[in-house]
Order: C-alpha cells, then structure tokens, then sequence
C-alpha cells in the first residue's frame, strides 16, 4: 500500500501523523529564524520538536540507541487521547509564545492543534493507530 492509499484510508491517525512531521519541520525551521527575537520559545519549539521526532517516526526508534525508559516513554503514545494531549499541550506552550509578541512560531503552535484534533477524532472514531509506511510504520495494512 502507498501513500496515496494510505491517504484514502480515512485514518486520521495516518493524518495526525503527518501533521506532526510538518509540525516537526516547522518547528525547527522557524525556531531558527525567531532564535534571536524569542529564544526562549524557539528552544523550546527544538526539544517540542525532538520529542516528537522519537514520538512520530518509528524508524527512529529502530536505529537510533535509545534507553529501555524512553522507549516506554514513547510507547505510552500508541493511544490516540495520550498522543492528542501532547500534541494539545504542546500547542498551548507554542500559542503562549505569542502573547507578548505575534511571532512566526504561531504556524507551528497551529499545524500542532490541528494534529490534536485529528487524534481526538481519530480516537473518537475508535480508529487504530496506524503508522505511515514511509516513515518506517506499519501502514494500515494491519489495521483495516
């Protein structure tokens, strides 16, 4: 199964998922670019970003050394409310970063509430996590 039929499965898991990498580039990119302006926040938006890089992309976890606490970390996210919470809370953190000056890390703190929201749903249709094949998951094949 490809991208496209994952993309036609429905599963908004599948979606979150890749809401999450853009979450994950936008992170990092316009972390870069506010650096100077709202360090604090754009350092922030890095280790946001390096959670959920582990969180998002199962290769990660296959290739990269990782301690038997992280991975049961990250293992508590293969619910589709725990991982909307993160993604909520994270969201909240980005948004917070706007308060004393409208900056571009508003772009991420939405791509990040709008991957929440398709967990919520995905979790409210009892869909099952499913993770994309290009990123090192197991597609829906397994699932549907």
């Amino acid at each position: 199964m490809g991208v496209l039929e994952e993309f036609k499965s429905r599963n908004f898991s599948l979606y979150a998922q890749w809401l999450g990498v853009a979450s994950i580039a936008l992170l990092i990119a316009l972390g870069v670019i506010n650096v100077l302006g709202n360090p604090v926040f754009a350092i922030l938006g890095w280790v946001i970003a390096f959670i959920l890089f582990f969180v998002e992309v199962p290769l990660c976890t296959k290739f990269c050394p990782t301690s038997p606490r992280f991975d049961g970390f990250v293992a508590r996210f293969e619910n589709s409310y725990f991982r909307g919470a993160m993604y909520l809370l994270f969201s909240v953190i980005m948004f917070i970063s706007t308060v004393v000056e409208t900056t571009t890390l508003v772009v991420p703190a939405v791509t990040l509430l709008l991957t929440f929201l398709s967990y919520v749903i995905a979790g409210l249709k009892n869909q099952p996590h499913a993770s994309t094949k290009v990123l090192g998951g197991t597609g829906v094949d397994n699932v549907v």
